[in-house]
């Protein structure tokens, strides 16, 4: 996400306090005294849940509460639409404080604005899956035809068309969870509370779930806070991640901010064994683009650049810097002695990769490839050039700079590089 403080926040939850337990005003009073939680249990016999909890989440943000068993997450979430009622602070919800809301206004705003995912997929085993993803609408008073027709445009949205007249037990984990998700959708909400989603799906029906979120977010763009004890689903879905510990945040920032710079020990243990290649992307270990040719250039100028710049190959661009091939040098002085023209001698199928590939999925592409590879933004055009040599160098920068762990020795060989190679993948760029 980029710069959010210029955004007004969908959510905004200020010094919000749990205590479990028939009498909480004085467990909170102890609190606010500076006793501990251990302190509280001895005085009062009552559990605090969450230690004044602060953090705004933005328009389209995916923001992950992460952290182990026991820490507070789940409850935090479920404060956030108070099916778990807070003891003190505040949660505003575009602005408006869901804590002081009354009855009507509340169940008004979880109708409206508020989807809800559970890990258990809660679907009502007599009804059919139409129903069950429009029984939200059903509760709203919308009549058959309407919530129907929004009930099996939400199905469409996660790949359910077609399902409408089964029954729960005749699907599997991973499609009753899509149900989940799309009963959440059918209602239109602008926040979507997802709590340890996916965690009961097996692994591989998991990571289907995960790319069906991402791709789900890009064209619908809801703002979603997604709990999960996973760092690996925390880094693969969340614009930012808190990480949460007895009951507090101990660190808000992007997967990176996180990695590389944590907050204390326990931040940094919680991350010491990340695969550095699943984390670092096409941008971190990418060079940049220049010089490029256009598509308009002959071999000559193509030589010339090459020669200023002290390389063997040089991709070449159209008007739009998107990449219509790659020249080597050999093949430029060979088109400059027969007459030829430069597009006559671009090797079109040079591998390209976005910004925001992993790394790991960079290292089998380059491995097999004789030429660098071209990293694109979304609408094709060239945004970096990335070499062996420096994949290497980047996944060593970050183990040398600390607060990183490197990536797995089996992912490093698949690519190491004697020093004879790497200065030639180097002088190649």
């Amino acid at each position: 996400m980029e710069n959010l403080t210029e955004e007004r926040p969908t959510v905004q939850v200020e010094n919000l306090v749990k205590i479990f337990g028939p009498k909480s005003e004085k467990a909170l009073q102890l609190l606010q005294s500076g006793c501990s939680k251990q302190d509280i249990k001895e005085k009062t016999d009552h559990i605090l849940a969450l230690k004044d909890v602060s953090f705004s989440v933005y328009p389209g943000e995916i923001f992950v509460l992460m952290g182990l068993s026991g820490c507070g997450k789940s409850t935090l979430l479920r404060c956030l639409n108070r099916l778990i009622e807070p003891t003190a602070g505040m949660v505003l919800i575009e602005g408006s404080n869901i804590v002081a809301m009354s009855p009507e206004e509340l169940r008004e705003t979880r109708r409206r604005k508020i989807g809800m995912i559970f890990q258990n997929f809660a679907l009502l085993p007599h009804r059919s899956i139409l129903e069950n993803v429009g029984f939200g609408l059903e509760v709203q008073g919308m009549p058959e035809e309407e919530r129907h027709k929004k009930a099996r445009e939400a199905l469409a949205l996660v790949g359910l068309a077609g399902y409408e007249e089964s029954m729960p037990d005749q699907l599997s984990g991973g499609m009753k969870q899509r149900v989940g998700l799309a009963r959440a959708l059918a209602s239109d909400p602008d926040i979507l509370l997802m709590d340890e989603a996916f965690s009961a799906l097996d692994p591989l029906i998991r990571r289907d779930m995960q790319d069906e979120l991402i791709e789900l977010q890009e064209r619908l763009s809801k703002t979603i806070i997604f709990v999960t004890h996973d760092l690996d689903e925390a880094l693969k879905l969340g614009d930012r991640i808190a990480l949460m510990k007895d009951g507090e945040i101990v660190q808000i920032g992007t997967s990176e901010d996180i990695l590389t710079n944590p907050s204390n020990a326990y931040v940094e243990k919680f991350v010491a064994d990340v695969d550095m290649a699943k984390v670092l992307t096409a941008s971190d270990v990418m060079k940049r683009p220049e010089p490029v040719a256009p598509s308009t250039a002959g071999p000559r100028v193509a030589l010339h650049l090459m020669e200023e710049h002290d390389i063997a190959s040089i991709f070449v661009v159209n008007r739009q810097r998107q990449i219509r091939g790659l020249a080597l040098i050999d093949d430029v002085v060979d088109a400059l002695k027969t007459g030829k023209m430069l597009e006559d001698v671009l090797i079109t199928d040079v591998p390209t990769v976005t910004c925001d590939t992993p790394v790991a999925e960079i290292i089998p592409v380059i491995a097999d490839s004789k030429y660098p590879i071209g990293v694109v933004d979304v609408f094709g055009k060239i945004r970096g050039i990335i070499v062996r040599g420096s994949v290497l160098a980047a996944l060593a920068r970050k183990e040398i700079e600390g607060g990183w762990s490197a990536a797995p020795e089996a992912s490093v060989q698949q690519t190491v590089l004697t020093e004879k190679e790497v200065d030639a993948d180097a002088d190649a760029a």
